[in-house]
């Protein structure tokens, strides 16, 4: 347990320096959540069509854009491991002492710190446009370990799609697919209630609605009654793609 454990700290730690060399990625994936937050939450505020309550809407959708942003950055996260694979990497990583089970969730909780990275660049430029936030450090901290290990979830569904992907335009084809369905069948930008009934049952098993949800009544809105629920959802979500992702991580060098 305590070398499987190392094992993952190694490869966090491995992306953090990776990540500390090259940030330019982090910066140009942050424009659009940016252009969110900065144009289609003020546009459509205006309209007060879609009922939020007492909170703005800008404010509303904010966590919504950073856990779009974040999944994003952890569903292509797989690309790395296809290029790695292409390379000869994984071969040599496969051969190491390391369990399968380590070297998947190692990988996929270093897209954690890519999603961290991301919201790091998102929070002030939120802070600058106006939106406000509950001032409780104990709510912040929770918050970020949520979106750091639902990321890892996600980075799991990109571990799985690359195992059967073998090209990288296909990888970019799949990945797609699956963040946008994900992000607009969640309560990221409109209450659930407001949806139609197909939609409010996908929402239902949606892993996304419930990481917003949490990160909402954290950061935004102080209601924190669903947190439990949200939890558990998330824990369930990952350790079932932690799973499957590991069953199939040997099909990425065959």
């Amino acid at each position: 347990m305590m070398e499987s454990l190392r094992n993952m700290l190694v490869m966090i730690e491995l992306e953090v320096r990776r990540l500390w060399h090259d940030r330019t990625e982090m910066y140009t994936r942050a424009i659009q959540p940016i252009l969110w937050l900065a144009i289609y939450g003020p546009v459509m505020g205006r309209i007060r069509g879609i009922p939020t309550g007492n909170v703005p809407y800008t404010d509303f959708i904010t966590p919504g854009v950073i856990i779009q942003s974040t999944t994003f950055v952890s569903i292509f996260y797989g690309f790395t491991i296809v290029w790695e694979r292409d390379s000869g990497i994984l071969k040599k990583l496969l051969v190491t002492p390391a369990s399968r089970y380590s070297i998947v969730i190692g990988r996929s909780m270093s897209s954690g710190v890519r999603a961290l990275f991301q919201l790091l660049i998102i929070l002030p430029v939120a802070l600058v446009i106006g939106v406000r936030f509950i001032p409780n450090p104990a709510y912040f901290m929770l918050a970020f370990i949520i979106v750091f290990l639902s990321s890892g979830g996600f980075a799991a569904i990109s571990i799985l799609i690359a195992s059967f992907m073998k090209t990288r335009e296909r990888f970019m084809g799949i990945g797609q697919a699956i963040v946008m369905p994900l992000f607009f069948a969640s309560n990221a930008l409109y209450p659930i209630q407001i949806m139609p009934p197909i939609l409010r049952e996908f929402s239902s098993i949606n892993p996304l609605s419930y990481v917003v949800d949490a990160v909402r009544g954290l950061i935004i809105t102080g209601e924190i009654s669903n947190l439990p629920l949200d939890i558990v959802a998330i824990t369930i979500f990952d350790v079932i793609m932690f799973i499957a992702a590991s069953v199939s991580f040997r099909r990425i060098i065959e």
